[in-house]
């Protein structure tokens, strides 16, 4: 008999301190704890920014404080402030580039509006992808729909979800944007900022101009700060021209001949010398080893450049 309690005993203990264990741990479980049931699912969101504001003044840090004001846990990661001003093709750009790398439920504030104070639309864009777009209505997204789809647009009139009543005629981004891109990142829901918005205002860029001749296409942009031009020429399109790694290629920009070898990095040629390539997202671009090819050539953006089918020559395009 003793020999059994003396087995019997500890186990009793065990399993006591188990449920006792056990018990302590389920207040703190998710759906059990009310305060975990009250938080808004996405309150640790990622706002993610870019403007035309750049750096030289405080209008990033200002709009930076209103969303943190709000939405203290949301995470504010930029994409550049230092759009060319007023240039919603560059900014399109940019957030088509970066959007693919950002997980559903993000959120991005883009504010780069040369309509503010007028009667152009604010709005609030959601993707299939479940992204949320707060940006002027003026086709910054436009790139970025056609690629991810469109799901549905409310346009920003519940004056809750901004700064306040005095909402000023040229700094949108501090009173209208920024706090809706915060709210949203702090869980508030998307349908009560303002009504459906059917049809949004759509971006057309210029796409190349593809022949039996070649590709005439445009200088859109500087890879900064290494001076190299970035095409609108995607590379899937000048493969199909013949030309081969290591090929020499004569094309024209802004209608003068340059010669440069088609290669795929910068240092299989020597410092200093240019070469053609196919950039990180795709496009045609051309380099120097090393320099900047747009200061040493005088070529800036906008401007045009024609790649002729291997052989075929310039004249006559």
């Amino acid at each position: 008999m003793y020999f059994r309690r003396r087995i019997v005993f500890p186990a009793i203990l065990l399993l006591a301190a188990f449920a006792w264990l056990h018990g302590c741990a389920r207040p703190d479980q998710g759906a059990k704890n009310p305060a975990a049931a009250n938080q808004p699912a996405n309150s640790h969101a990622t706002i993610v920014f870019i403007t035309d504001f750049g750096t030289a003044n405080d209008a990033v840090a200002i709009c930076k404080a209103v969303m943190i004001g709000i939405a203290p846990d949301a995470r504010i990661m930029d994409i550049t402030h230092q759009v060319t001003p007023f240039s919603i093709e560059e900014g399109a750009r940019f957030l088509y580039g970066v959007t693919p790398y950002y997980p559903a439920g993000t959120v991005f504030v883009g504010v780069i509006d040369p309509g503010v104070g007028t009667n152009r639309k604010a709005v609030v864009i959601k993707t299939k992808k479940g992204q949320y777009f707060v940006v002027p209505d003026n086709g910054l997204v436009s790139s970025v729909i056609d690629r991810d789809g469109f799901d549905s647009a409310r346009e920003i009139t519940n004056s809750s979800w901004m700064i306040g009543d005095a909402i000023s005629s040229t700094f949108h981004g501090r009173d209208i944007f920024s706090p809706v891109g915060a709210h949203l990142a702090a869980g508030w829901d998307y349908t009560l900022v303002g009504p459906v918005v059917q049809q949004l205002v759509r971006l057309t860029p210029k796409t190349p101009n593809i022949t039996d001749k070649g590709i005439e296409g445009d200088i859109i942009a500087l890879d900064d700060p290494f001076g190299s031009l970035i095409t609108d020429i995607p590379g899937d399109e000048f493969k199909k021209l013949g030309y081969a790694i290591g090929d020499r290629v004569t094309v024209q920009l802004n209608k003068k001949p340059f010669t440069a070898p088609y290669m795929k990095t910068f240092m299989d040629v020597a410092v200093g010398d240019p070469l053609l390539y196919v950039d990180s997202r795709g496009r045609i671009g051309l380099a120097l080893n090393e320099r900047s090819f747009s200061a040493v050539n005088k070529i800036t953006p906008p401007g045009t450049i024609f790649i002729p089918k291997k052989g075929a020559p310039l004249k006559g395009k």
